[in-house]
């Protein structure tokens, strides 16, 4: 799909920019542009892609693409988004004034394959880019990005042959094991904290990646694309204006959306065949039997349909993810400590439990003895109260797999609310 956007306003704008000595002396270097916009936004906790969400009359995306066009004029704009997902991308754009064409591709399962599908992409539209020619690679999310920091990494590129944005932290850093223990006090006035657009001549990066594509290697950014294939990046200086939208906090307090609150139903089902020799769990409580559970884990029907539950409303997938049964390590593993492990993950998202309502279908033995119990060692795993806890069981009637004590089976559905 390719927008083709009205010409008036840029006109305009690129008139009243001529007066601008850094912008006079790199006008004529020609220049594409790569928005990175493939991400699935997890850390802001699912629902809309922070790319689509409202900014200033528009959205974080048409934002972010107005600024740049209305700062430069490049040849071409190539945004990389969801795949299948470019009549979306489309509808967060909305109008945008410029001369500029733009250009959706779909991106990949990493960043980094997103932005070697877009330079491909840049290769087929622009093949008579020269060694000259010049490409910046940027977020979708930092809308926040200055005219001066486009114009800088530019020319710096047009000069040294890739160029990055950068601050310097302000915070002092320290290298650790990876456990917590600090093993090396790094020189704070020898680090650079750095953004995005990231600059580079075009041709090179295109043979950088195709070659980092095949070495089994994964990038965090394109500048070590470029420093392993190419050679050293130039730094100009950033702003700390120019942050990138990863949590909800990041969006500018009175934003459009400020003060609501996000709600999301979860459900999660498991079935377990019942065995002799295994311990029945329910809720992370041995119930005494004479089976239990037939499962890789310790077969905790109910845990395991919670954790499903929780992962499905907070948009993280599910249990077999987490935890696949074909890796050993999970082996007899405790449920609860799998639940809490994913739990922990869901609240440093910001998501609250609003309730808990699960139901067993079990023959035997009776639930409604251990029901508190349960409640409370689920409400314990959660760090919640038990009045959000309710867990009910039904027989089968002595009908199907269930009635004839051949299997417990449970249902599980959850609110999330941030």
């Amino acid at each position: 799909m390719i927008l083709t956007t009205d010409s008036t306003q840029m006109t305009t704008k690129t008139t009243n920019k001529s007066s601008d000595p850094q912008l006079s002396t790199s006008a004529v270097i020609p220049a594409a542009l790569i928005i990175v916009a493939a991400g699935a936004s997890t850390r802001m906790g699912g629902g809309i892609k922070k790319e689509y969400l409202p900014l200033d009359g528009g959205t974080v995306l048409s934002k972010n693409v107005q600024t740049c066009i209305l700062s430069y004029h490049f040849t071409h704009i190539i945004i990389a988004v969801p795949a299948g997902g470019q009549q979306d991308a489309q509808k967060a754009l909305g109008t945008i004034s410029g001369t500029t064409a733009i250009t959706f591709v779909d991106g990949g399962s990493t960043r980094q394959q997103s932005v070697c599908n877009a330079l491909d992409k840049l290769q087929e539209l622009w093949p008579q880019a020269g060694s000259d020619a010049v490409v910046l690679i940027h977020d979708g999310a930092r809308p926040f990005v200055t005219p001066r920091i486009i114009q800088d990494v530019i020319a710096k590129t047009a000069e040294t042959g890739a160029a990055v944005p950068a601050l310097q932290p302000t915070d002092t850093q320290k290298e650790t094991d990876g456990n917590g223990i600090i093993i090396r006090h790094l020189q704070r006035d020898r680090l650079a904290a750095v953004q995005t657009p990231q600059g580079f001549t075009f041709l090179p990066l295109l043979k950088a990646h195709h070659k980092a594509a095949g070495d089994g290697r994964t990038y965090t950014d394109d500048t070590e694309i470029w420093g392993a294939y190419t050679g050293p990046v130039a730094i100009v200086p950033g702003d700390s204006c120019n942050k990138k939208i990863t949590y909800p906090e990041d969006m500018p307090a009175g934003n459009d959306t400020q003060g609501e609150t996000m709600t999301r139903i979860g459900l999660g089902y498991d079935l377990h065949r019942l065995t002799p020799g295994r311990r029945l769990m329910l809720g992370g409580v041995h119930i005494p039997f004479d089976k239990g559970e037939d499962g890789h884990s310790d077969g905790d029907v109910l845990l395991h349909a919670i954790t499903d539950a929780l992962l499905g409303a907070a948009g993280m997938g599910d249990i077999g993810a987490f935890f696949p049964p074909s890796d050993p390590q999970w082996k007899d593993a405790d449920s609860a400590v799998l639940l809490k492990t994913v739990w922990d993950r869901i609240t440093e998202n910001r998501w609250q439990l609003g309730n808990l309502d699960c139901v067993i279908a079990l023959e035997q033995p009776k639930f409604l003895p251990w029901r508190d119990q349960v409640r409370e060692s689920i409400a314990g795993i959660l760090g919640v109260s038990p009045e959000q806890i309710f867990v009910k069981a039904k027989t089968g009637e002595k009908l199907g797999k269930i009635g004839r004590g051949e299997a417990v089976e449970v249902w599980a559905t959850c609110l999330l609310e941030k």
